[in-house]
């Protein structure tokens, strides 16, 4: 990593371990250091976790060899289309990614062609063999600490959208993504049952 953006990085961090101690502290004004956070780290951008469906069933049937090799065809598979959309990748966690889009259209757009990509992968492959993906989408303001990670509703909302709800080939999407998106006459959406904890409702985007 760049000198220049480990300082930065640094420097992020330490401001807002300096903010959070002085929130912990007995007469602090919580709400105005709540204020002080936003501003500094609140951005707006859209989210999107990656999740594989039955991975863990497979990890267990095929092995741990068979799990390092689905996540690395992936990551080979599904990177190159993230970085041709504009998204940053902010983390791996096991058969997980974090991504973040500037825009609610970006990421639909890219997560359309992640889903395209797949089916074609998968194509003539054994069902232990195939990339199935799923898709969590939320849009909104979040903090965001350097490149590391976001925090805020629609991170958690698309967190559980994508690897709790989603179904194998599925995108979910929070209202936000789905106000965002409200001018483009090409996607349509249903509405699911349920929304999760910090989303007003949750929609699937249909094909």
């Amino acid at each position: 990593m760049p000198t220049i953006a480990r300082v930065a990085q640094s420097a992020s961090e330490d401001r807002l371990e300096k903010l959070i101690t002085e929130r912990l502290s007995p007469n602090a004004d919580k709400a105005a250091v709540d204020r002080r956070i936003w501003d500094l780290f609140g951005e707006t951008w859209a989210v999107m976790f990656t999740d594989l469906s039955g991975f863990s069933r497979n990890v267990a049937e095929f092995g741990i060899i068979h799990f390092l090799q689905t996540i690395q065809e992936s990551q080979r598979l599904l990177v190159p289309v993230l970085e041709q959309f504009d998204g940053i990748l902010l983390k791996t966690e096991g058969d997980s990614m974090l991504m973040i889009f500037r825009t609610a259209a970006r990421a639909v757009d890219c997560a359309g062609a992640m889903q395209e990509a797949t089916q074609r992968y998968n194509e003539g492959r054994s069902p232990a063999e195939q990339v199935l993906l799923c898709l969590g989408l939320g849009y909104g303001r979040v903090l965001r600490i350097s490149d590391r990670d976001v925090f805020g509703s629609e991170v958690n909302a698309a967190s559980k959208l994508g690897e709790d709800t989603a179904k194998a080939g599925e995108v979910l999407v929070t209202e936000g993504v789905r106000a965002a998106l409200k001018g483009r006459k090409d996607l349509a959406f249903r509405r699911l049952p349920k929304a999760p904890p910090g989303a007003k409702a949750a929609y699937r985007l249909l094909a």
